[in-house]
């Protein structure tokens, strides 16, 4: 399907069908011509909450759309709602590894024990993936500490 721009308007509310045969109702946050690339919102309200899921579709996967109208802006920043506590709690999740002590020995993740004196070949306990990630984040931050070091 060739999309023209007026078509994937932002703000326009369509009925899609992909090429999977699957419909929905959405509307345009935005269109990225060069990577033809849709920003959909779908929007599902159950009583008196509302909630939003946001879709990214290649357009070329677009079988057939019907416009349906115009909604509110999607981008108004103060109709926007982010859980700013939630969004810095899953960032700190994805950096850094859980951990707790154990006495002297510090535990990852709940099964991967690393004991004194802190070296990668100290790593014992996980499976074997969850052994390798806590020695190549120990080997990485063992590193770094060092290089700072010899700058000061």
């Amino acid at each position: 399907m060739e999309p023209h721009g007026e078509d994937f308007a932002v703000g326009c509310i369509l009925s899609i069908k992909t090429t999977l045969e699957e419909e929905f109702q959405a509307q345009v946050i935005a269109f990225d011509r060069p990577s033809n690339l849709l920003i959909l919102q779908e929007g599902v309200k159950s009583g008196s909450v509302s909630k939003r899921n946001i879709r990214l579709l290649k357009a070329n996967y677009v079988k057939e759309f019907n416009f349906l109208g115009r909604g509110e802006d999607p981008l108004d920043p103060d109709k926007c709602f982010l859980d700013l506590n939630t969004l810095q709690a899953r960032e700190d999740s994805a950096i850094r590894l859980p951990v707790c002590w154990d006495k002297t020995t510090i535990v990852v993740m709940n099964e991967v024990r690393l004991s004194p004196p802190y070296l990668p070949e100290s790593v014992t306990g996980g499976t074997p993936p969850a052994n390798e990630r806590v020695r190549k984040v120990l080997e990485l931050e063992r590193k770094r500490l060092q290089a700072r070091n010899a700058g000061e």
